[in-house]
């Protein structure tokens, strides 16, 4: 978990690490938590993402950027199912087995706000402590583009 502005890092594939971060930030709140799995569903399930920007090329700018430690980063080190959780779309549904009931549970869109609200308690006590840092040097947003 990375800071929405380490997306406009110079570091960071441009200009597709700005329109990235544009459609994270707009119409959202400030502090919102927002999975790459949500914005692939709101990019009408992905079929979008080539109309903004290289989404893997990105990704893999800022776990290098990450590892050279040019920006802050957390591990949420979350177990299977609340990390499966995240990484569907927010109106998906993830299957678990159940040992002792021997059945399949579903978990679906609610347990998934569950969890966003759970990490997001967590990170508001990390930014309590010190904000997550985005990097030096960052480039404008795309609406403060000259």
């Amino acid at each position: 978990m990375v800071a929405a502005g380490s997306l406009r890092h110079p570091q960071v594939r441009q200009p597709d690490g700005v329109r990235i971060h544009d459609l994270l930030v707009q119409e959202r709140q400030p502090g919102e938590i927002i999975p790459l799995a949500t914005l692939t569903h709101e990019l009408n399930g992905g079929a979008d993402w080539p109309e903004v920007g290289d989404w893997e090329g990105v990704t893999t700018d800022l776990v290098q950027l990450v590892h050279a430690g040019r920006c802050d980063a957390l591990s949420l080190g979350l177990p299977d199912l609340p990390r499966a959780l995240l990484c569907t779309g927010p109106h998906s549904q993830v299957r678990a087995y159940d040992a002792a009931a021997d059945d399949f549970v579903i978990h679906g869109p609610a347990e998934r706000a569950v969890i966003l609200d759970e990490v997001g308690m967590f990170l508001s006590g990390v930014a309590t402590e010190r904000p997550f840092w985005p990097g030096d040097s960052l480039l404008p947003p795309l609406g403060q583009r000259a």
